[in-house]
């Protein structure tokens, strides 16, 4: 049998295979305003070949599907179907975003206990998964959800994302973006920790256009509190004025599942189990991590400096609480 090679004459890995020759089939659980967004983004950047919504709001879901379907016209995505939960176990990719909703002055956190039986429900409902399934959790408190949805799946801790830091990561790109008056894509800069109150900025590494953000003029401590503040306080604001996020979160996990399904290594900031990254062990947080088709491919071993490795290991204590 010959060898299998690429378009530069490389051998192909059986890892390449993961999900080739195949039909790529990923279900979103919960049909509300962020499963719906991501359903959205998944099917206009033209993602999957069949994307599932299920809910127990049928007529709901029923109402979404109809809604995108009706653009099936404009894009390669094959399909946008209502399905079922037993059917989720089959998928690719699973991505959950059910739960209870953060109401105006809600934190993330006080949302833990009814979200913890939400999702045992859900995967009792789903039944056991592929060995090869990836499961991505949005839902909230997405750092403790992570932790748990992995001891109650068996899966490998690599198997199971949470969106994590990501989506503050990108209000951190497009608030630098607009004060520095660069395009967002030049600019290297994150948010780690919590998806929460105890996040942070490690502006030690933060860079544009490979300048280190601390020697660009105009910036200084009093621009870096104002910017910390805003990007803590958003997700707040956004639900004050709307009643939920959902656009810039339907982006972000569009754009994770793409650098899955393509095998990208994409560096991002994901909630993933950590093996001593700056020194935090045993806890999901926002970190940088590799994502390929096997879902965690590994850890960026980037440097915090000392204060900012404290301010993780502040984020890991208070998630270990609700562990």
């Amino acid at each position: 049998m010959p060898l299998e090679v690429d378009i530069l004459g490389m051998p192909k890995s059986k890892k390449d295979k993961m999900f080739s020759n195949q039909k790529i089939i990923i279900s979103i659980v919960g049909a509300g305003n962020v499963g719906s967004a991501i359903a959205y983004a998944l099917t206009i950047k033209n993602i999957a070949a069949e994307i599932n919504i299920v809910d127990i709001d049928k007529e709901r879901t029923a109402g979404q599907v109809l809604d995108i379907a009706d653009g099936m016209s404009f894009v390669e995505t094959g399909h946008v179907i209502s399905s079922t939960f037993q059917n989720a176990k089959n998928s690719d990719i699973i991505i959950i975003t059910a739960g209870a909703k953060q109401n105006p002055g809600d934190t993330r956190l006080d949302l833990v206990g009814r979200n913890k039986k939400i999702m045992k429900d859900i995967f009792t409902k789903i039944g056991k998964l592929k060995s090869n399934s990836i499961v991505l959790i949005v839902s909230n408190p997405v750092d403790v959800l992570t932790h748990y949805v992995q001891k109650i799946t068996n899966l490998p801790p690599s198997q199971i994302i949470g969106s994590g830091t990501l989506l503050d990561t990108s209000r951190l790109k497009t608030k630098l973006s607009e004060y520095f008056k660069v395009s967002a894509q030049n600019i290297h800069a994150y948010v780690f920790g919590e998806h929460g109150d105890s996040e942070f900025i490690a502006w030690s590494s933060a860079t544009i256009g490979g300048v280190p953000i601390k020697k660009m003029p105009g910036f200084n401590n009093k621009v870096a509190k104002k910017i910390e503040e805003f990007i803590r306080k958003e997700a707040y604001t956004i639900i004050e004025k709307k009643g939920s996020t959902y656009y810039g979160i339907g982006l972000s996990v569009a754009n994770i599942v793409k650098a899955i399904l393509y095998d990208q290594h994409l560096i991002i900031p994901i909630s993933s189990r950590l093996n001593n990254w700056n020194g935090v062990s045993n806890v999901c947080l926002g970190a940088l991590a590799i994502i390929g088709r096997k879902g965690v491919e590994g850890h960026w071993p980037l440097k915090l400096s000392p204060e900012e490795k404290k301010k993780l290991q502040h984020s890991a204590k208070v998630i270990k609480k609700y562990l």
